[in-house]
């Protein structure tokens, strides 16, 4: 009998729980508020939660300075941002209907859903999370290019999510975060002192083919298929038409630059293996 009442209980404050997260959190107009807030709440619990961790179990991390330490957590801190709107994103590109050619009349620049937006706001949550760290360490977490990087990725994904127009090109921009794992995973066998292991070897091999699909191939992709649907993105807003446009070929650039110094130091690293 009582453990009956037991479950009552429980069912009756997961109904609630369920109500509240229907009509509050994921209500239409809240969403972006929501996700932002969550995106920002994520990046602290995150950040805090691997200082804990590897302090813990670590013992590199206890020897590292303070400036490096701060890295490391920020650094899980992008790690976890990345695998979260990479599979989001590859999902509603690739797997969901909701921007398939056949799937509505109204043009895929101009469609939206309650998942779409707030997978955005967690990701300009993250954003402004990790800008503000850049610019309060800078230059220790990194320069003027990811200045530049973060802001452009600020604006187009939070017009994306505000205005819900761009959705799908916004996504396909984001996959390109998938080469940020192996890109903070090169940093941390460097900062525990494992540079001449294989495993260093074969993640710059990882992060070579990763950055050559998703921050080259797909972009060429992507600029392919404005061209196909350009009549639909002359349907968006002036400002959304500016980032469709401006917003990649400035990353295609950034990622060519960054490209060229993979390709120079996975080349270094295996001559001296020889």
């Amino acid at each position: 009998m009582l453990a009956s009442k037991e479950i009552m209980k429980f069912k009756s404050y997961q109904s609630r729980a369920n109500l509240f997260v229907k009509e509050y959190l994921l209500a239409v107009s809240l969403i972006p508020y929501t996700s932002i807030f969550g995106g920002i709440f994520a990046c602290k619990m995150v950040y805090d939660l691997t200082h804990l961790f590897s302090a813990v179990h670590f013992k590199s991390y206890s020897s590292l300075t303070r400036l490096q330490r701060v890295e490391w957590n920020n650094r899980a801190m992008s790690t976890v941002h990345a695998i979260f709107i990479t599979t989001m994103s590859l999902y509603l590109v690739f797997c969901s209907t909701l921007y398939s050619d056949n799937q509505s009349a109204e043009p895929i620049t101009l469609r939206s859903s309650s998942l779409s937006t707030f997978a955005l706001g967690v990701s300009v949550g993250y954003f402004i999370a990790d800008l503000w760290m850049i610019l309060w360490f800078f230059p220790a977490l990194g320069g003027y290019e990811y200045v530049i990087h973060h802001l452009l990725s600020l604006v187009a994904v939070a017009f994306s999510m505000c205005y819900r127009q761009g959705q799908l090109y916004t996504y396909m921009v984001l996959i390109s975060e998938t080469t940020t794992p192996g890109i903070n995973l090169r940093w941390y066998l460097d900062a525990a002192g494992m540079k001449r292991t294989k495993a260093y070897l074969i993640n710059g091999v990882v992060i070579f083919i990763a950055w050559l699909v998703a921050r080259i191939l797909l972009f060429v992709y992507m600029f392919y298929h404005v061209y196909l649907h350009f009549d639909q993105v002359q349907q968006l807003h002036s400002i959304g038409k500016t980032l469709v446009i401006f917003v990649p070929m400035v990353l295609s650039i950034m990622n060519l630059v960054w490209f060229s110094k993979i390709i120079k130091g996975l080349r270094k690293t295996l001559a001296k293996r020889q």
